[in-house]
């Protein structure tokens, strides 16, 4: 993929369609349950491999009119002619579609990179090579600081609050930079999320009526 702009997407309120029966399909449908997809469909004529649990089946060969709604197309199947009209017909509708298998006549929109997930972090890597980024994950994944993570899982709290206060952008900006640095790290470590909004609060008196 000679372009590429990295996003996180919301998947959430979208009918995500994945054209496929077989463990790549399945695959791909327990990545988009556990990102919180609420609308998961499978076509294909038939499933050697079972889809996860909560996702729906349609037992028919591939018809454009399966993108029907659709606001995310995986091209999964094992079929170099299927997975090339999957794209055709999803790029024709405006629908962002991945191809699972690589094809530089007929590639996908998006790929999906090598990922881990600790806590509230989420990391992501993509290299031109899925055994590189594998290995470049896993890496990170070995090195991380604990301290990012949990902070990650405080900010769930903080955010909302720091974002509901009366401080201006720039101050609630600067907010977020101390959060980052390694005093906040180090509080949160020692005390907990009790004991960083009270560091935060000391600095920052207004957060206090948030």
């Amino acid at each position: 993929m000679p372009h590429a702009y990295p996003i996180l997407l919301d998947v959430s309120r979208r009918l995500v369609v994945i054209v496929g029966g077989g463990a790549v399909a399945a695959r791909k449908a327990g990545g988009l349950i556990a990102a919180g997809a609420g609308r998961v469909r499978c076509i294909a004529p038939e499933f050697p491999t079972e889809p996860p649990q909560g996702v729906e089946r349609i037992i028919e060969e591939y018809a454009a009119r399966h993108l029907q709604d659709a606001g995310l197309v995986f091209a999964a199947t094992d079929r170099n002619d299927v997975n090339d009209a999957v794209v055709r017909d999803a790029r024709e509708r405006g629908i962002l579609v991945n191809r699972a298998d690589a094809d530089d006549a007929e590639p996908g929109d998006f790929v999906t990179p090598a990922k881990f997930e600790r806590g509230a972090v989420i990391v992501t890597v993509s290299a031109g090579s899925a055994a590189l980024a594998a290995a470049i994950r896993d890496h990170v994944a070995e090195n991380l600081d604990e301290r990012f993570v949990r902070m990650a899982d405080a900010m769930r709290e903080l955010r909302p609050m720091v974002r509901g206060s009366a401080l201006p952008r720039d101050r609630r900006a600067r907010v977020f930079r101390d959060l980052a640095c390694d005093d906040a790290l180090n509080v949160l470590e020692a005390g907990g999320t009790d004991a960083l909004r009270n560091w935060l609060m000391e600095r920052y008196p207004e957060l206090k009526h948030a």
